[in-house]
């Protein structure tokens, strides 16, 4: 048995032994708090550099043809407010971009001039989540400056000698011309049917035609190249356009911000300066 001179020594050994592991055990805190604190400030760095929510790489957005203007402003906002993000912009007929998506076209975003173009993408499971109408729009009729053709109804495209193009029956704004034509019971043949809206309103601009049926926000961001007729029919053929995330998004978490500028107070009034209606 240890002796109580012994005992004591031991103790005073420990005590001292016991120190030093405590000096360099608050060190080791000290220097994983500064470590913690450094990985923090150089975390807010990179995010800084990335943009707010620390958003970066390439937002691919499919876009109905009609979107063009307004959407090229919101990329460009877009952009400006998530440095080290771009915009990329595929416009089109909303067929053709559903068409491409459900093949295999890698894209974040898809925003459509219908319901029916989008059904054929959320179908096919190739969207995330449920879409989202986040504007309506309207047709009007376009032709000349300056009324040469006299053109002032729905009705007047049907008189004979009359060069009218319509947008293809299978694009949004040709189904809605049908649609308007059926609710104001004319038949009307068109010299051809163009892929989107761009392409028929184009045809006007070059006097490749007397009039097309297009939408009113076409025929505002065609300024004063052509004039616009509005037409009461148009009141029954009024289009939805939905947003959707798509499923395999390379950038999902950019794609949904996207979509957030979209529907957000700055993004609608952007679109409601383009002529589209509120949904």
């Amino acid at each position: 048995m240890p002796s109580r001179g012994s005992r004591s020594v031991t103790t005073r050994i420990a005590r001292r032994t016991r120190r030093p592991l405590q000096v360099a055990a608050g060190g080791a805190v000290a220097l994983l708090a500064l470590s913690a604190c450094g990985s923090g400030s150089d975390s807010s760095a990179q995010q800084g550099s990335s943009g707010p929510g620390g958003l970066s790489g390439e937002v691919t957005v499919f876009a109905a043809a009609s979107l063009k203007e307004s959407f090229t402003t919101l990329g460009e906002r877009f952009e400006k407010e998530h440095p080290g993000t771009k915009v990329t912009f595929s416009f089109g007929g909303s067929d053709a971009l559903a068409a491409s998506i459900t093949g295999g076209a890698p894209a974040d975003v898809f925003a459509s001039a219908s319901p029916k173009t989008m059904k054929i993408v959320t179908d096919a499971g190739d969207a995330s989540g449920t879409p989202a109408t986040f504007v309506r729009n309207e047709l009007e009729i376009a032709t000349l400056p300056g009324d040469p053709g006299k053109i002032s109804s729905l009705a007047d495209l049907t008189r004979a000698g009359r060069k009218v193009v319509l947008c293809d029956q299978e694009v949004p704004c040709g189904a809605a011309a049908q649609k308007a034509l059926a609710a104001s019971g004319l038949k009307l043949t068109p010299v051809s049917y163009e892929q989107d809206v761009k392409a028929a309103l184009t045809k006007v601009e070059l006097k490749e035609a007397d009039a097309a049926v297009v939408y009113r926000t076409d025929v505002r961001a065609a300024g004063d190249k052509v004039r616009g007729v509005e037409f009461p029919e148009s009141a029954d053929a009024v289009n939805d356009y939905p947003i959707a995330l798509l499923k395999d998004a390379p950038n999902a978490e950019a794609g949904q911000a996207f979509i957030a500028l979209v529907r957000s107070a700055e993004g609608q009034k952007v679109l409601s300066g383009a002529g589209f209606l509120k949904p």
